[in-house]
């Protein structure tokens, strides 16, 4: 006896299209300077609340499962782009962050976070060493960290102590 099965087309399903869009804008974003990804990045998290872990991890397992370039070891910062942006259609905001893995194999990173705990990440927090943190803030509407935690206040029109 045999049962018939159809695999779903990639993408499909709740947020689909909505999902595709965030993760092509991520690809075109990733492709930025820092200093300039980081703007662009703050200017859409202003007017957000931030995200929780459980709708974070939702979306972080969504743009895996969708982009096979997401999904790959390389794919870290289109990724991190890609389930910050498909949060910020639903209202939401993780913390967007980029930096380096302190612990051997010493790389460069982007990943997202809420509440403190990275988001899809093998790697814990104390592992990873931001250099660049878009995250929401409850004064600005949206705000931008450098490593030493110092925003620039108006949400990424200045440098925040980064070079980019």
């Amino acid at each position: 006896m045999t049962t018939e099965m159809a695999m779903p087309r990639r993408g499909a399903g709740a947020g689909g299209l909505r999902l595709r869009t965030a993760i092509a804008a991520a690809f075109v974003l990733a492709r930025l300077k820092p200093g300039r990804l980081r703007r662009v990045l703050a200017r859409c998290s202003r007017g957000a609340r931030p995200a929780s872990y459980a709708e974070t991890l939702e979306v972080f397992e969504a743009v895996v499962a969708t982009s096979r370039r997401c999904a790959g070891r390389y794919g870290c910062l289109p990724r991190s782009v890609a389930v910050a942006l498909a949060c910020r259609m639903s209202g939401t905001w993780p913390d967007w962050c980029a930096g380096v893995r302190a612990a051997p194999p010493f790389s460069p990173h982007a990943w997202v976070q809420a509440g403190d705990r990275t988001v899809g990440e093998q790697a814990e927090p104390a592992d990873l060493r931001p250099l660049m943190v878009v995250t929401v803030t409850a004064a600005a509407g949206g705000g931008v960290r450098d490593e030493r935690g110092v925003g620039d206040g108006d949400g990424g029109g200045g440098r925040g102590g980064q070079r980019g």
